[in-house]
């Protein structure tokens, strides 16, 4: 792997026009600040143009020499530590930017000061100071990059002050603090401090600590307490002795600490007792918070690749927020997706993710001790005593995966996180001492020893080249040190990417996995360019997006033409490129070449490609040439290949001989099929009944599991039936009705691309229903297992069962199977009832007509299976239907247990049936039915028909032979009529009583 590229991100310099030394600066929104040394005590502002050209803005007077500064984007105010008469203050600098409008009056005021009226007008002309009183000496300073709010490192505490917008009028607005929390922390001396987001980043010389304070819930209570006391102490961490001192055990025996590292949760294991003070005055709104422990690092002064180094100390902690992906609609809105620290030693950088996860990312060796660095989201720039270096970061790989956590598949990839950081350039400069950086821009303060000066006059290419209108306005003495004050323009994302693409050619033959590298990192460059908040108003947008697409593509190449592990990779960034297939064809396939190779990468993105419904189709030539590839390559996958939609420019005789050569060593159904298919498209239909006859039918249907596209495509997400279904359809529709349920039962096909499949193929219209897919229906009830599947099915059947026998619509083809084949077949279609078929007997001569339908109907009903409450409103068009649909009434209220009024509709309208009615249904708890409903039933109607209705008589007869046998003498004589014959009853009472005297 290359560690060194020697790429050019640095572009033009120009010079800062300081008057006096600096002794600290710091970047704005627009501006760059910069404090001199202590002899003037003032800080110069300049605005930072185009191209890195400042133009001095104005300057303002401090209480004394800066020791810290920061600026805040939040609120755009300057915040500074500044000593004089040997004590230390903090002030925040606002509305600074009127100094530019020529404006020099200056109010100074302590935090918290309440303004009257007449004195605030004046505020929007002014320059405001506000200063910030505390009881122990500021350290080190922070700026929340995301709120504005401000922390400040004392001795054994960090100070959070809230940035308040305080609404003078409707013409007014000003800034104002309000301290609101103080974290105390037992012997804990800090050194730098960084703020984000309720993060906190705190180092020592040798120890780094990140916290998050989290909101938690209050109690009524808890929340009363607070009112009454303004300092609100919570119970400290449980840390017994501490792990971080030096102990001396004996005199001769010194035992140090080893280095530590605690991740997560194991971080509260650090035993650094944090305690929370709440400073602000209770309110509703008050925002009370708990700590959170994700980092805890301790260093040991020997932890050197250079050995034993007493100058070991930790410098240069950050935090980097990265916000998700802006939208069109949300460019206004910022939301924080990741955030990454990262800190460093002299010698070594260690940068961490601390969102959604607290994890090492990335180790950085330098080559020489380390004075100061700076992290972007693109690059880490780091200063030593000679070198500006710049290396590679992988902030924009972690946040990928944060905003779209399953972004590695098949239709999306990102570089990894553990790709090897690089380093781009190595700068040589004089005397590097502090560096910050501002856009594109890197800010770089220089101050040459004594020893230097004179060759740093000599002419030398260790600088970039000046501008010629940047010439230092000073006097330099010969005694002084030599410094300056650099704004070094990094060049734009498309232009170093354009190189990193152009280096990335030197290592295609020699070294794969440094080009592959490269490629990576400049993919890397130009995804985080376009996270980045202000991508949407970028000038370089269009040109973003096109190298984005570019550099997948280039990725795409390079994992489809080389041998590597991660050769999948080739179908994703292929996809990202927006790249056709036809065009990928182009990039990787030479022209006339006959034995050029094609590694597993190139053939896994056509393989997926190809059998994936794109809408794309090749020309005869690429589907040729993609024929050849895979007989070379992978020959096993030819029929599935040629079954593509892609492949429907293919020559089909030429794919016939591609197949008999295959078929020689790997014959299989699947290969067979696909023969036939071919030679259907050759209209050779001798061919095709020699194919079709190799196997038997079972096997020919099963044989389509294997590639369901010799049966239906997709187009445009519609299921499309193939020639093949179309001639299967005239020549052998049970083959294909057989192949379908085989496709349904295999999850090859869902049953609502069925109905679409046989709609299409039938060229019946979206509510038409052919006979065809009745077939499917009803042969996909005899194997189907899964319930809600199954429910639906006969409901569907039954539909259309109901409407073809209501409209007296014969189906437009034979059915594939009788009433008997399916009862036979089926267990959900039952034997049809003597007393349903008693019924129909002494039906209409139209029911003949559509007897199968009426049969099938009765049949499903017949059986147990079919919900009956979700039947009911597709039967109700049959229920005034003459006898059939008298059938389906009785047999409805049979199932829903309604017998008597099963019995009153049969005695209505077929009353010779209501008696084998009550021999087949009136059973067991049912069987009371019989003397309690039937018998007086039929008693009342003889009574009014008199003889004329021998079928009551009869059906009576029946029926008290049956009571007489199932009751008691007294219980059978109770139940007859007073008015009644006796000579009729007799024979049926002396039954009964002979059959009391036999039992």
């Amino acid at each position: 792997m290359v560690q060194l590229y020697n790429l050019h991100p640095f572009g033009s310099q120009r010079v800062v026009p300081c008057k006096q030394e600096p002794a600290h600066f710091c970047c704005g929104r627009d501006v760059l600040f910069v404090a001199s040394t202590a002899a003037s005590c003032r800080v110069e502002v300049f605005a930072v143009r185009d191209q890195g050209r400042c133009d001095p803005l104005g300057s303002f007077a401090t209480l004394g020499p800066v020791l810290r500064m920061a600026h805040s984007e939040a609120g755009d105010y300057l915040v500074t530590i500044e000593e004089k008469s040997k004590a230390t203050f903090l002030r925040a600098y606002t509305n600074w930017r009127c100094m530019s409008a020529g404006s020099s009056r200056v109010c100074v005021r302590m935090v918290g000061h309440k303004m009257e009226e007449s004195y605030s007008e004046t505020l929007k002309e002014q320059m405001s100071i506000v200063e910030m009183a505390l009881s122990d000496p500021p350290l080190c300073i922070s700026c929340c990059p995301v709120n504005g709010d401000l922390l400040v490192g004392c001795t054994n505490k960090l100070v959070m002050f809230c940035l308040k917008y305080l609404v003078i009028n409707q013409n007014l607005t000003v800034l104002d603090f309000e301290r609101s929390l103080i974290l105390h922390i037992d012997n804990f001396i800090p050194a730098e401090v960084a703020f984000c987001a309720r993060h906190i980043a705190v180092t020592t010389e040798l120890d780094v600590l990140i916290l998050k304070l989290e909101l938690v819930q209050q109690s009524a209570d808890r929340t009363e307490q607070c009112a009454h006391r303004v300092s609100t102490l919570e119970k400290s961490v449980d840390v017994g002795p501490s792990t971080r001192t030096l102990q001396l055990e004996l005199d001769e025996f010194i035992i140090c600490q080893k280095p530590v590292e605690l991740l997560g949760e194991e971080s509260k294991l650090c035993e650094i007792p944090i305690t929370l003070e709440s400073t602000e005055l209770p309110t509703e709104d008050t925002k009370h918070f708990q700590v959170q422990y994700l980092l805890f690092r301790h260093f040991t002064p020997d932890q050197s690749p250079f050995g034993f180094c007493e100058e070991t100390k930790l410098h240069s902690v950050q935090l980097l927020p990265i916000y998700q992906t802006a939208q069109e609609e949300t460019e206004n809105k910022r939301e924080l997706l990741s955030l990454f620290c990262f800190f460093s030693l002299p010698h070594v950088g260690y940068l961490y993710s601390v969102g959604k996860s607290v994890e090492l990312i990335s180790t950085y060796q330098y080559s020489e001790k380390s004075v100061q660095a700076v992290l972007t989201p693109q690059f880490l720039h780091v200063i030593t005593s000679e070198n500006l270096q710049c290396f590679t970061v992988r902030c924009s790989a972690v946040a990928a995966r944060d905003e779209d956590p399953y972004i590695d598949t098949t239709v999306k990839a990102c570089p990894p996180v553990a790709l090897d950081v690089c380093t781009l350039r190595m700068q040589l400069f004089i005397g590097p001492r502090a560096i910050c950086h501002f856009k594109n821009h890197i800010i770089l303060l220089t101050k040459a020893d004594t020893e230097d000066i004179t060759e740093r006059r000599k002419p030398t290419r260790r600088m970039l080249s000046r501008k010629a209108d940047s010439i230092k306005s000073r006097t330099n003495s010969e005694s002084e040190p030599g410094w300056n004050l650099y704004i070094i323009n990094t060049v734009s994302t498309v232009q170093l990417y354009r190189e990193m693409v152009d280096y990335s050619k030197t290592y295609e033959t020699v070294k794969t996995e440094s080009c592959i590298h490269l490629l990576s990192e400049a993919h890397l460059l130009v995804r985080a360019a376009i996270m980045d908040p202000s991508f949407l108003k970028s000038d370089e947008k269009e040109e973003l997006q096109r190298a984005f697409r570019e550099s997948c593509a280039f990725l795409g190449d390079r994992y489809s033409r080389f041998d590597t592990k991660d050769y999948h990779l080739a179908l994703p960034y292929y996809r990202m490129s927006g790249l056709s297939m036809t065009e990928v064809l182009k990039r990787l396939v030479a022209e006339g070449d006959e034995i050029q190779t094609y590694e597993k990468g190139f053939i896994f993105y056509l393989t997926h490609s190809l059998n994936e419904d794109l809408n794309e189709e090749l020309s005869k030539e690429s589907a040729n040439k993609v024929l050849q590839i895979f007989y070379l390559a992978d020959p096993v996958q030819l029929p599935h290949i040629l079954c593509s939609p892609c492949m429907r420019n293919i020559c089909p005789l030429t794919a016939v001989k591609y197949l008999q050569k295959v078929e020689k060593t790997m014959p299989s159904v699947v290969l067979t099929l696909t023969k036939a298919f071919m030679a259907l498209k050759m209209g050779d239909l001798m061919m095709y009944e020699h194919e079709m006859d190799s196997y038997k039918e079972t096997i020919l249907a099963c044989g389509f599991i294997g590639e369901p596209k010799l049966l239906r495509q997709r187009k445009e997400g519609i299921v499309i039936p193939t020639e093949f279904a179309v001639h299967l359809k005239e020549t052998q529709p049970g083959l294909l009705v057989a192949a379908t349920v085989a496709l349904h039962e295999n999850s090859k096909i869902e049953l609502e691309e069925a109905d679409t499949f046989f709609k299409m193929l039938c060229h019946n219209s979206e509510n038409a229903i052919p006979q065809l897919l009745v077939d499917f229906w009803e042969a996909l009830l005899v194997v189907c297992s899964q319930e809600e599947i199954l429910q639906e099915l006969l409901l569907r059947v039954t539909s259309q069962y109901v409407w073809r026998i209501s409209k007296q619509q014969l189906p437009e083809t034979k059915p594939l199977k009788t009433t008997e084949d399916l009862i036979n077949s089926c267990s959900h279609f039952g034997l049809i009832f003597p007393w349903v078929t008693s019924i129909m007997s002494v039906g209409s001569p139209s029911d003949k007509d559509y007897c199968e339908d009426i049969s099938k109907l009765q049949s499903l009903l017949c059986s147990q299976s079919i919900n009956i409450d979700s039947a009911l409103p597709v039967l109700a068009p049959l229920t005034e239907a003459g006898n059939v649909g008298l059938t389906i009434h009785v047999l409805c209220n049979t199932r829903l247990g309604k017998y008597e009024e099963a019995i009153d509709e049969l005695l209505k309208r077929c009353p010779n049936a209501a008696v084998l009615y009550a021999q087949h249904e009136l059973k067991d708890d049912s069987r009371a039915v019989w003397w309690n409903k039937l018998l007086p039933e039929l008693c009342k109607r003889t009574r009014l028909t008199g003889n004329d209705c021998p079928i009551l008589i009869s059906s009576l007869k029946e029926t008290l032979s049956v009571v007489g046998m199932e009751l008691e003498l007294r219980d059978f004589l109770s139940l007859l009529p007073e008015d009644g014959t006796a000579a009729f009853f007799l024979p049926h009472l002396l039954h009964c009583s002979q059959r009391k005297l036999l039992t």
